[in-house]
């Protein structure tokens, strides 16, 4: 199966996806790309924009995994915004949702965090602390490692909860870590990618 792994970070999302597959991974961040490269050797890593490789590419695969940054849609955005640090929403999310849903004809998953709106279309399901938008039914996902304080847990900590470890000196640790899709809950999306709908799913 070709797979396209988009704004792939270090790739918790793929961690227990195996390596029979041909993944194709894309993050413009070229020290990201690196930790990936290390973690996930057998993938293929494009240093990238990943909305535009979409765009170019997504007819050459058959599995897309997106992931557009998720910053400006964090609840996060209401205490910065009393610093003064407010932005406007990155529109890219929706902009890959619609085209995905009107062009692309293999399974398809859309991933972003709990945004601080109501989101301006209804994802698919809200599995732990993330929105899923797909085209295929996603099962309900029981999250057997607890409640983790993800925000506020040390790279060791972080490190066991995923079951991934990097390079000792790694840039951002901490940042790239929190940042991931837990691993378990990456396995169960693509293990629903089957269960393609039939009709319009949005």
């Amino acid at each position: 199966m070709k797979i396209l792994n988009l704004y792939a970070g270090i790739g918790g999302n793929r961690a227990l996806w195996g390596d029979e597959h041909e993944i194709t991974a894309v993050e413009n961040v070229p020290h990201i790309a690196e930790v990936y490269r290390q973690l996930w050797p057998n993938d293929t890593v494009i240093e990238s924009d990943a909305h535009q490789y979409l765009l170019d590419h997504y007819k050459e695969f058959d599995f897309i995994w997106s992931s557009p940054p998720c910053p400006t849609h964090s609840r996060l955005q209401i205490p910065q915004n009393a610093l003064g640090n407010v932005r406007y929403p990155d529109m890219t999310l929706y902009q890959e949702i619609i085209f995905l849903k009107h062009f692309c004809h293999v399974p398809w998953v859309v991933e972003n965090v709990i945004g601080y709106y109501t989101p301006l279309i209804s994802p698919t399901r809200e599995l732990a602390r993330h929105y899923f938008w797909t085209n295929f039914y996603l099962g309900k996902y029981y999250n057997d490692s607890g409640t983790y304080k993800i925000i506020r847990s040390a790279i060791g900590s972080l490190q066991e909860y995923l079951g991934m470890e990097l390079t000792a000196g790694t840039p951002n640790a901490r940042k790239l870590l929190r940042n991931c899709v837990h691993p378990k809950l990456g396995l169960h999306v693509f293990n629903c990618k089957d269960n393609l709908k039939q009709e319009a799913l949005l």
